[in-house]
């Protein structure tokens, strides 16, 4: 499917990525919230978050720009120099550490598409050959201190076969002409953009789920929002 995925024109300092990496080893990664969704140990630290928190790790899209920098964030002059690359406004940004022997179920995200306004970005810093990232049944492989756009509207899963640990550092940013010149050269395709993928039943109830776990106003409203869906399928 054209769009699903999208390789970006940039291409960031390995050496640089790991060194701002070693600093936020020496804090704790916080387990993702979503049991359901993977299995292994899949952890995660934020650089930008709801309340500047390190430990809060929830990313949804928000009506309010009410996401600040992590302290942790100001210790990491290279991930804040690529951050401000990015010619745009940012919600939530954080490293996300999939283990060996770990799996990231498919699942489908709540309008996580640049059609929806709201891109997520992945850069990945450390991976291995045996890491299988899956967006709508197409396997990409994304290297070390390359950069990749993904539409995670669409089902999606990765799984870490490899003994080594894979780490992405990650961006969901809001979208504007700045993003919309940056997709056209990298060959984004504007003109099929607006024909997104209709959730089934099954998946609107799994981001039910995932929602409820989030408890707060947002994810409440989203939740509104597909029970409402839910019911005109239903009638």
């Amino acid at each position: 499917m054209q769009n699903a995925f999208l390789k970006l024109p940039f291409h960031f300092s390995e050496e640089k990525l790991l060194k701002d990496l070693e600093v936020c080893r020496t804090y704790n990664f916080t387990s993702h919230f979503n049991k359901n969704d993977y299995s292994g140990e899949w952890t995660s630290i934020a650089l930008r978050s709801q309340n500047g928190e390190i430990d809060n790790i929830f990313a949804l899209p928000q009506t309010e720009k009410k996401f600040k920098d992590t302290q942790l964030l100001q210790n990491c002059a290279y991930f804040k120099e690529i951050i401000d690359a990015f010619k745009c406004e940012k919600e939530s940004i954080r490293l996300l550490n999939l283990k060996p022997d770990s799996e990231i179920k498919e699942h489908t995200d709540y309008n996580l598409g640049y059609e929806d306004g709201v891109f997520r970005i992945h850069i990945p810093i450390t991976t291995n050959s045996d890491v299988h990232f899956f967006i709508n049944s197409e396997e990409i492989k994304m290297l070390p201190s390359e950069c990749w756009y993904g539409n995670f509207n669409l089902p999606h899963s990765v799984k870490n076969d490899g003994e080594t640990d894979r780490i992405h550092l990650i961006m969901d940013c809001f979208r504007n002409d700045w993003s919309d010149n940056l997709f056209a050269e990298s060959g984004y395709n504007f003109e099929v953009e607006n024909h997104q993928p209709e959730y089934s039943r099954e998946a609107k109830l799994q981001m039910i789920e995932e929602l409820k776990l989030m408890d707060t106003e947002i994810s409440k409203a989203m939740i509104l929002e597909l029970q409402k869906d839910l019911k005109k399928i239903q009638n």
